[in-house]
């Protein structure tokens, strides 16, 4: 089965882009300037199929990368949905840019020379665009051309594979001071949303993402252990989060009086998928008085709170499901009285006699 589709570029170019699929291989994709080249690549690709004479060598030639970020956000998609909701609009933006090249073409200045243009671009907001922003796209664009080298050989090399990333500021830390903390969670047990202080407690209290709070089924909570299990994070990996102290009397309190038609322990009106919190918590940070604040700062401020009550990096590591010890160094100096701690007592059980 073959189909075509005709596009116009912002540059008023006509282009043909053919898709060729054929039971039991994988699908081929091409794109042509003329319509009748289209449809003998077409008879050409599907007979050379059919007699098993189809070879890859030369699709960097033949491929435009419009045609690669169509197979690769199809690939994705089929593998992580995550993943593809986060790169679809960075690459669709790639498309509207360098789409029409052919993959051959592709090089490491032009790509360089495109990133320039959005580093440059400020956003919808007039605020100019942050490196980390422009370094994300860059990252979106590599993975795919990674897997067009590596999965489908279309290309030799990755052309971006030695880009130098842009610089990007130290990791934000912005958690809450005792004060904030009161008027923060005052004014959420005040809204009218039944969850949000719940929510927050939980997120305080574990350091939990939003989207692994607000996820949440009865089945991952275990009352009997004090502990809630993570099966969809971040990094793809199970994560156990103990459940005490106040967070545990709440879950506890909120089970009493659970939905029966759904098992999401936060679930929106219809039940079929988790309330959405944005405009309550917005209107507790304003109430609150709270400025330069995000929901997920809540997850800085448990982080910043177990380094300041003792906790080593590896144990906020641990907690945090991070994987290296580099992404929670932003903590350190906030543990510095408990290292200097340690370090004393090491010395004292060393040195300590001879000092006397």
């Amino acid at each position: 089965m073959a189909n075509i589709e005709k596009r116009i570029s912002k540059q008023g170019q006509i282009s043909y882009r053919v898709r060729v699929r054929l039971k039991g291989h994988p699908t081929q994709y091409a794109t042509f300037p003329r319509l009748t080249d289209a449809k003998k690549w077409i008879q050409d690709t599907e007979s050379a199929i059919r007699n098993g004479r189809h070879f890859k060598a030369s699709e960097a030639k033949r491929q435009t990368l419009s045609d690669l970020i169509v197979r690769y956000l199809e690939w994705v998609k089929a593998r992580n949905t995550k993943r593809h909701v986060d790169v679809e609009h960075k690459l669709k933006w790639w498309d509207n840019e360098l789409g029409y090249m052919i993959l051959a073409d592709l090089t490491k200045a032009k790509i360089n020379e495109t990133l320039e243009k959005l580093s440059n671009t400020p956003k919808k907001n007039g605020a100019p665009r942050s490196h980390a922003t422009v370094n994300r796209y860059a990252v979106a664009l590599s993975h795919a051309l990674s897997i067009a080298t590596n999965e489908w050989e279309w290309l030799e090399q990755n052309p971006m594979q030695k880009l130098s990333k842009l610089p990007e500021p130290r990791g934000r830390v912005r958690f809450l001071d005792e004060e904030e903390r009161k008027k923060l969670l005052y004014a959420c047990s005040q809204s009218q949303s039944k969850y949000l202080y719940i929510v927050v407690v939980l997120a305080l209290s574990t350091g939990a993402r939003q989207g692994e709070i607000l996820g949440l089924r009865w089945p991952d909570i275990d009352f009997k252990r004090g502990a809630i299990v993570l099966h969809d994070t971040k990094n793809k990996e199970r994560r156990t989060l103990p459940l005490t102290g106040r967070a545990l009397a709440l879950m506890k309190e909120h089970q009493k009086i659970r939905r029966i038609d759904t098992d999401l322990v936060f679930p929106a009106r219809s039940g079929e998928k988790p309330i959405d919190i944005r405009e309550s918590w917005l209107v507790a940070i304003e109430k609150a008085g709270i400025e330069n604040f995000r929901f997920h700062d809540l997850r800085h401020s448990a982080a910043s709170y177990l380094a300041m009550n003792g906790a080593s990096l590896a144990e906020i590591a641990e907690v945090m499901g991070h994987k290296t010890l580099a992404m929670v160094k932003r903590y350190a100096h906030l543990s510095d009285a408990h290292t200097h701690s340690v370090v004393s007592s090491m010395n004292e059980r060393i040195f300590g006699y001879e000092t006397k």
